[in-house]
């Protein structure tokens, strides 16, 4: 009977409610709808009128006013390191995201929302992303860890005897994990990722040619001429404020510049994926030489990354198609066999059994 009852009510859930996947980031929040793909890609940026407490802009908009701003409204990122670090803020960019998605196909039901979050996260942030994604209009929440979410948008064998090693380089995290047998085996959240290189820059720029600039002019550069080896000669100008005379001035700045300012970072995320690498059981070690590591996230984007990665570890790289999008993705395979992949989501305290 409760069988035929499930059945019945997933049925009617699909056409009632909706299904989405989130991929909450530091940087960016995409937002996936199933039968449509990736309906969002925003900057997980608010700004917010201090006097009414409003939300003036969400994504794009909001990311084109920070540093740009009168004093009663400040532009702002609420997740930071992966995580939520202002509650109200977030929820108002989960329901403004959402009812974006859904705006040509608003159903009756509240949306079924997956929801994905970095490895490691502790109790209390996971309960602060579901409830965030409940008060914004969900119907059901489920949370994965990203790396998880990230092996199944790119079609990699989790559920099979075999180790797969996957390396997410995100905006505010780099997430390490080895998956087998549909569970993670071993895992490490760096607090080192795309954020970070950016923090490098700035720096950078401020100690070597005494001008400051901006989190954007520093996001740019590292784009636009950013690598971790050798390429050629790239160069760029860079405008800011000169620290001495306070005026406005603008330098030009190289590959080698961005390459010093980002490698002790760099070289802690390689650290970092070592350290997983050294504490994996044998025979998993044995199956990641022959089938290489998963490479995703915007660092994956980063020139030079994945050579560094293969001369250091020894190892094949694969870096995945559209890198950008893998967590995002997963989440969608998620929603379509919610039952298949119930076993790796992280379990809601209410469905932990209680102490007696």
């Amino acid at each position: 009977m409760r069988k035929h009852f499930r059945k019945y009510y997933e049925q009617a859930s699909r056409f009632l409610s909706n299904d989405i996947g989130i991929d909450l980031g530091t940087a960016n929040t995409l937002v996936y709808m199933r039968g449509k793909g990736i309906v969002v890609n925003e900057p997980s940026v608010v700004a917010v009128n201090q006097k009414t407490g409003q939300v003036v802009a969400v994504g794009a908009a909001a990311k084109q006013m920070l540093g740009r701003t009168p004093g009663h409204i400040i532009a702002v990122r609420p997740i930071v390191e992966g995580v939520i670090s202002d509650y109200e803020v977030t929820e108002e960019m989960i329901a403004y995201l959402v009812t974006r998605a859904q705006k040509e196909t608003k159903k009756i039901w509240g949306p079924r929302v997956v929801v994905g979050v970095p490895s490691a996260i502790t109790n209390v942030e996971t309960r602060a992303v579901r409830d965030a994604a409940m008060n914004s209009g969900a119907r059901e929440v489920h949370i994965v860890e990203e790396p998880m979410a990230a092996a199944i948008g790119v079609r990699l064998p989790i559920f099979e005897p075999v180790g797969t090693m996957i390396i997410d380089i995100g905006g505010g995290t780099t997430n390490v994990a080895v998956i087998s047998l549909g569970g993670v085996v071993r895992s490490k959240n760096i607090k080192i990722a795309g954020d970070r290189l950016n923090n490098d820059i700035i720096a950078y720029i401020r100690n070597e040619f005494k001008i400051l600039i901006g989190e954007k002019t520093a996001e740019n550069a590292k784009i636009t001429i950013g690598s971790v080896l050798p390429h050629g000669v790239a160069e760029t100008i860079v405008k800011g404020r000169d620290l001495v005379t306070g005026l406005p001035r603008e330098v030009i700045i190289t590959d080698a510049d961005i390459r010093t300012a980002i490698t002790p970072s760099i070289d802690n995320i390689i650290e970092g994926t070592r350290e997983v690498l050294e504490t994996t059981p044998p025979e998993l070690i044995s199956d990641i030489m022959q089938r290489g590591i998963c490479l995703v996230g915007g660092g994956a984007l980063l020139r030079g990354m994945s050579e560094l990665l293969r001369e250091t570890m020894k190892i094949p790289i694969v870096v995945a198609d559209d890198p950008l999008t893998a967590v995002a993705r997963g989440t969608g395979v998620i929603l379509e066999n919610l039952r298949h992949y119930k076993d790796i989501l992280i379990k809601n305290d209410d469905d932990l059994p209680q102490a007696k």
